[in-house]
């Protein structure tokens, strides 16, 4: 095959030239992006070796070699490992970012200082891109196990990249770097000096698990010949410990080696928000450490999000998000899991039904809800970061995770009418319950704003009930499917009947009957005239203010529930809703006293079909027919004037 010149995308050539005029205060951090690759690549032919006994593959000596040529300013990080056939090197080198580039151009351009912007590039996976940071040039050649041609990838990153075959490729990857002159000022260092190699390596990947090795310095030439009559050669020297964290004592891992880990694993620039470690000993015994991010990357909500953390048998790695060890509402965890008992050539299918499997399963979500909870007592602010980032994933556990129902339920905050900012979690919202007051109440809806002015609320805002506002789209479902939180009945405020009358007098009662009476006729000719919109025309104990409202039925599916099931391409069948009118409102007064005067009036028809109208865009619906309804509206507005 000969060279071929591709041109980068667009969005990758602009992304490419915020690297090449580095964006990143700390450019050593390129070297362990290239480290981390190159240990994915090891793990991945290991793997690949346990299942495929066939493939034609060394693996006796697997490690990262870093080689330096201070003459030539070139650094190259070559490993043995997997490697990448012609067709994954244009798919996964050739674009930046295959998904969401454009957006994450967008938040870096707006992010307002340096820590936000490296925080950002993790979540993309351009992480081999940090290279052109120190590099005039990058050059990649790499060779499949297996495969007999190589592939040369090379780009100065100014907009073109060419890959042509290489016919003595060794197996693995090689990453040459042409590296940029030192510039102190710019933090670009000399990354041919081997101290500095040395204080990379031990900064961000002394835990890796494979050896990293640099080759030793060229001896003087009266040196060479010593070592020649001594018949020994220079050994290269391992840069690295290789010592797993999780099966070293808390004692001797500091915080930044934990952080330096996590970055590892999640190709995460930004260090995680919470440490957790666990070690089960005894008939069956496991190692995990867990890390709750700071920020959830930009595919959480992806259909393609990958997610589980790295399972390790006997410090052996043995699969890359392993999905069966945490629930799909846990996916943002990151971490490693080392078991002691498993096979080594367990697959996905088996993982699914082995039993310990299931007991590490269970007790890793235990661990992680309770670390949650000890945040919201201990560490608030970290709890309110979590909980603004991953909130709505969470939620989606009330649904999933029925075993571990009321403990999400725990660690749950929600907004309510009590505080603008600060959520409420279910605990605090019934110790601060009024007397006399059974349910804790609640609403959904779009936003926060579109909630506190909906008609539904007014009655609750008079007599001070605090409700949630719930306006996660997880919200419309999970509620429900949760009946009650400590024997307190969750209830909606826009269903059923807003029975808020703690103990009404005879008076109240008689008052109540009579009103009931007088209203009958209108209730009964709007509930006939307007038959094919709504189940039920009633007077109503929530409204105060506004003239009527639309609510559903007690065990009805609200409209934005149905909506959502319709997106998802299933279909509920409709319900009808309930209208209730404001009988203290003035304009339900009038078409009452008008109705019982001239019931045979068409007009009045038409003032029925405008109160239903407006009660449906008062709380952010549709109308059926919005062009009868503005006819009606223009025949008014024209007879007032």
């Amino acid at each position: 095959m000969p060279t071929e010149t591709f041109e980068f995308q667009v969005e990758a050539r602009q992304l490419l030239q915020m690297m090449i005029h580095s964006i990143y205060s700390n450019k050593d951090v390129f070297l362990r992006e290239l480290i981390s690759n190159a240990s994915d690549a090891l793990d991945k032919l290991r793997l690949e070796a346990l299942r495929d006994e066939s493939l034609d593959a060394d693996v006796s000596d697997l490690h990262i070699a870093i080689e330096t040529d201070g003459e030539a300013r070139t650094l190259t990080v070559r490993d043995n490992g997997i490697g990448m056939s012609h067709d994954e090197v244009v798919q996964l080198i050739g674009t930046i970012a295959n998904s969401g580039t454009a957006k994450f151009l967008q938040e870096l351009k707006q992010a307002k200082d340096a820590a936000t912007a490296e925080g950002l590039i993790g979540q993309f996976g351009v992480g081999f891109y940090a290279a052109f940071m120190v590099a005039d040039e990058v050059t990649l050649v790499t060779r499949r196990a297996g495969q007999s041609e190589g592939t040369r990838w090379s780009s100065t990153g100014e907009g073109t990249y060419t890959v042509e075959p290489v016919e003595d490729a060794p197996q693995g990857t090689a990453v040459t770097l042409r590296l940029k002159p030192v510039d102190q000022e710019d933090q670009l260092f000399d990354y041919t000096s081997r101290w500095k190699i040395r204080e990379i390596v031990k900064r961000y990947s002394d835990f890796i698990t494979w050896p990293v090795r640099m080759a030793p310095e060229a001896p003087a030439a009266e040196e060479q010949g010593e070592d020649a009559e001594d018949g020994k050669a220079s050994e290269p020297e391992t840069l690295n410990s290789m010592k797993a964290l999780w099966a070293r004592s808390r004692d001797d891992v500091s915080d930044e080696e934990y952080h330096e880990l996590y970055k590892h694993i999640s190709h995460d620039w930004s260090d995680p928000l919470e440490t957790l470690r666990m070690q089960a000993e005894g008939t069956f015994e496991y190692q995990a450490l867990l890390f709750l991010p700071s920020r959830a990357p930009q595919d959480l909500f992806a259909r393609e999000h990958r997610r589980g953390v790295q399972l390790y048998v006997k410090r052996v790695f043995i699969m890359d998000h392993c999905e069966a060890l945490l629930p799909e509402y846990l996916r943002f965890v990151k971490g490693v899991v080392d078991a002691q008992d498993l096979s080594l050539n367990v697959s996905r299918e088996i993982l699914q039904q082995d039993r310990q499997i299931q007991l590490m399963h269970r007790r890793l979500v235990k661990k992680v809800l309770s670390t949650v909870k000890e945040m919201m007592t201990q560490r608030p602010e970290n709890y309110a970061t979590f909980w603004g980032e991953f909130g709505r994933v969470v939620k989606e556990g009330l649904l999933s995770d029925h075993e571990n129902r009321d403990a999400i339920l725990r660690i749950a905050s929600f907004p309510t009418t009590h505080d603008q900012e600060k959520p409420a979690t279910l605990q605090q919202y019934v110790e601060r319950m009024k007397e006399g007051q059974e349910h804790i109440y609640f609403m959904t809806g779009e936003s926060r704003t579109a909630i506190e002015n909906s008609p539904h609320m007014e009655a609750f805002r008079d007599k001070g009930y605090e409700v949630l506002l719930l306006t996660d789209p997880v919200d419309e479902v999970w509620v429900e499917t949760v009946p009650e939180f400590d024997g307190k009945e969750l209830r909606s405020i826009a269903k059923g009947e807003a029975d808020l009358a703690k103990e009404e007098s005879e008076e109240d009662k008689a008052e109540r009957a009579k009103r009931q009476e007088d209203f009958a006729g209108l209730l009964s000719w709007m509930t006939e005239r307007l038959g094919d919109e709504v189940k039920e025309v009633r007077l109503s104990s929530r409204l105060t203010v506004s003239p009527a409202c639309v609510v559903s039925d007690t065990d009805d599916v609200t409209p934005a529930l149905r909506n959502m099931y319709r997106a998802m391409g299933q279909e509920l069948p409709e319900a009808k809703r309930i209208l209730e009118l404001n009988p203290g409102h003035p304009l339900v007064e009038g078409l009452r006293k008008a109705q019982a005067e001239r019931p045979d009036d068409a007009d009045l028809a038409g003032t029925a079909e405008l109160l239903h109208g407006m009660a449906l865009l008062a709380e952010g619906g549709e109308l059926s027919d919005p062009a009868r309804f503005t006819k009606l509206v223009a025949e008014r507005l024209e007879r007032a004037l």
